[in-house]
């Protein structure tokens, strides 16, 4: 066999080697089933408010845009599975964000019950699916009639379902704080957990950033204010 033969043959075991390698990397890292595909933490809560303070001196400044024609309907069927790994979005989030996670029996994506450490408040709260599960609510961090007025106007469909669906824009949160909150923005609400204010804000200018919505200048000073003063 000719030296160049052998030369061949090892090239191609060793391109072999390399994509078996890969393919496992994605497998272990996917999991082979659709539910079985992590639903990884949120990148913004690991901005730093100084690159936070860079972004928002790119965000755009002006004024609210009208709230007409704004629905919910707008955004798409609500907690749509966007990424096709067979849970909806929303028991993705919890499945994420909930410690002692309890599944529906015979699913591995409706959860049943669990316990979350709510950013907003600081306190424990205990989820149990039924009469009581709003006392944990999935809250858009930019919501989305405030995103609406901010921008979300001129997309298109799939790219406002995307924003609805988008993990780094969720979080489980005590649902009478989302529910207090509403559409408010950083110059109208804030977390009563003061310690959890920096993450709060950086997490909104992540989000304004990655999709092109504006602030008004109340919202853009409260930013200001709030990433500069982070340790």
């Amino acid at each position: 066999m000719s030296k160049q033969v052998t030369r061949r043959r090892s090239i191609r075991k060793g391109l072999w080697a390399a994509s078996a390698g890969l393919v496992l990397a994605l497998v272990a890292g996917c999991g082979v089933l659709g539910h079985d595909i992590a639903v990884t933490a949120p990148t913004a809560e690991s901005v730093p408010s100084e690159t936070a303070l860079v972004q928002l001196e790119a965000i755009q400044v002006k004024g609210r845009a009208p709230k007409t024609g704004y629905s919910r309907d707008q955004f798409g069927p609500s907690w749509e599975d966007v990424d096709r790994n067979g849970c909806r979005t929303r028991d993705d989030i919890l499945r994420r964000d909930l410690t002692e996670v309890v599944f529906k029996a015979g699913s591995k994506c409706v959860v049943e019950a669990g316990k979350l450490a709510d950013p907003y408040t600081g306190k424990d709260i205990e989820f149990r699916r039924g009469p009581d599960s709003a006392a944990v609510q999935i809250d858009h961090v930019v919501a989305l009639a405030d995103s609406w007025q901010k921008g979300a106007q001129a997309w298109d469909a799939q790219k406002r379902l995307a924003f609805a669906n988008d993990p780094e824009n969720l979080l489980a949160t005590d649902g009478p704080a989302n529910s207090q909150k509403g559409a408010g923005d950083l110059a109208t609400w804030l977390p009563p957990n003061k310690a959890y204010r920096c993450t709060y804000a950086a997490k909104t200018v992540h989000i304004k950033t990655k999709y092109g919505l504006w602030m008004t200048a109340a919202e853009q000073s409260a930013a200001k204010q709030i990433l500069t003063n982070c340790k």
